[in-house]
């Protein structure tokens, strides 16, 4: 066990979790004993193998200060360890692990993880509720979850297996590589935990395969209910989660328009997006992270003509409480995922996504259904669409109204800058000089421009 790369492993969040405690110089030799029995039922709460118990590690600011702490110190004349081991039940293989990291003396106390029943000391069973620790029989739905967790009643996209098992992760390989992180082919299945205890390819592994069979669709409705004509849908899936995460994110990027806001202009016009993109993404991110997968269901991402919406299946998990969600306090619903999103930078540890969206747009920005939590990302409009083509037919000197088949162009250069000729020609079912017409108009009257060259560049909507 490498302790050196644990430690800063931990001391890199920016919150305690409830598998993990730091301390300096502290030790109270029964209160350490619940702690242990709370960090252990805490780990299989969380489905990690361990919880961790530091010395040397300031608490407020995660700096390594060092310990002056004596792991073999005695209790009641008999050595701590030997006490610590009689008092827990049932009995666990803990372990003192002393390491030198950066010039200071740490200690970590390796806690491991309960299995079959949730582990007491001095036959009562505690639990970690965020930074404390309480009786487990005080929290009743955390008791029966634990339990059902121990007994392996629990479905994970770790335990439930996939329905392909013919999975290929080339595509995975190059996503780590683009991070500049090496993945192994002999250890990687088992790093990643793409394996459940039958040994069979798991939903995990689906996930992030380079098939996963799982489509993230955005659907564009011409209106603001779904009884709205359906304009477009989008199709992201089908590959590497990872890779189909980062084209969502992308094409946000198309879907915010950047309008010009020319009121109280005094010398700039001011640049006023369509939606906060920082917002969006952590909408999608934590969307995707939380989404109960082993339903079979993917997440939902519905544009109406106000608004875009983010659905994510699943409720809050009952380690979580409706407080601590608004405070950003990270309860991962897929353990594994969440891990492999830090390790490439794809989330944060700081649990700032849901506080960031409610600095945006507040807690009326979340809904929660029986099963599913859906995330409302209002769109700040300058002008109102439905006058806008009324106004530029009125200003002289402005663009020139469109047509439904121009309209039309627009909006699917709008839906993917990529677009070809050819495409298009296919879409509106049209000759290529009627398609070509149209462009040009669309360019001679400053509603499009051509970004980079003609096979590898892009349309630009104006």
């Amino acid at each position: 066990m490498d302790i050196k790369s644990i430690v800063k492993d931990l001391c890199a969040y920016d919150d305690e979790q409830e598998w993990f405690e730091f301390k300096e110089n502290w030790f109270q030799p029964e209160t350490l004993g619940e702690y242990v029995s709370a960090m252990s039922n805490a780990a299989a709460f969380h489905y990690k193998k361990y919880a961790y118990f530091v010395w040397g590690v300031n608490n407020d600011t995660h700096e390594i200060v060092g310990t002056t702490f004596n792991q073999y110190c005695e209790h009641n004349k008999e050595p701590f360890q030997n006490y610590l081991a009689r008092k827990l039940s049932p009995s666990i293989n803990f372990s003192f692990e002393e390491e030198t990291i950066d010039g200071n003396r740490v200690v970590v106390l390796v806690i491991p993880a309960a299995e079959e029943i949730p582990t007491a000391f001095k036959e009562k069973r505690y639990i970690r509720i965020g930074s404390s620790k309480a009786a487990l029989k005080d929290y009743p739905k955390r008791e029966i979850q634990l339990f059902k967790i121990l007994d392996g009643r629990v479905e994970t996209i770790e335990t439930v297996p996939s329905k392909y098992q013919e999975l290929t992760f080339s595509k995975l390989f190059g996503y780590y590589g683009s991070r500049g992180i090496v993945l192994r082919k002999e250890t990687f299945i088992k790093n990643l935990g793409l394996k459940n205890k039958s040994g069979e390819f798991n939903i995990l592994a689906q996930l992030l395969s380079d098939n996963s069979h799982i489509p993230l669709r955005v659907s564009i409705f011409d209106g603001e209910t779904k009884g709205s004509p359906l304009f477009s849908v989008r199709e992201f899936g089908n590959s590497c989660l990872l890779y189909s995460l980062d084209e969502l994110l992308r094409y946000g990027d198309v879907l915010n328009l950047i309008q010009t806001d020319e009121r109280n202009r005094i010398v700039e016009r001011k640049e006023v997006p369509l939606f906060d993109n920082k917002a969006f993404r952590e909408a999608v991110i934590n969307a995707i992270l939380h989404n109960r997968w082993i339903d079979g269901n993917e997440p939902m991402f519905s544009v109406f003509s106000n608004r875009i919406e983010i659905l994510s299946r699943g409720t809050i998990p009952p380690a979580q409480t409706m407080e601590g969600f608004f405070l950003g306090e990270s309860v991962p619903v897929n353990e594994k995922l969440s891990e492999i999103f830090l390790q490439l930078h794809i989330s944060e540890k700081s649990g700032r996504g849901v506080p960031k969206i409610i600095e945006v747009y507040g807690k009326d920005a979340f809904t929660f259904r029986e099963n599913s939590i859906v995330v409302t990302i209002p769109f700040q409009r300058i002008h109102n669409p439905q006058n806008a083509e009324k106004k530029l037919g009125n200003n002289m000197g402005n663009k020139k109204p469109l047509n439904e088949r121009r309209s039309r162009i627009l909006a699917e250069m709008r839906n993917d800058p990529n677009i070809t000729t050819a495409q298009l020609i296919v879409i509106l079912n049209c000759a290529e000089t009627t398609v070509e017409n149209n462009i040009a108009f669309l360019r001679n009257n400053g509603y499009i421009k051509r970004v980079g060259s003609r096979k590898s560049g892009y349309w630009k909507v104006l």
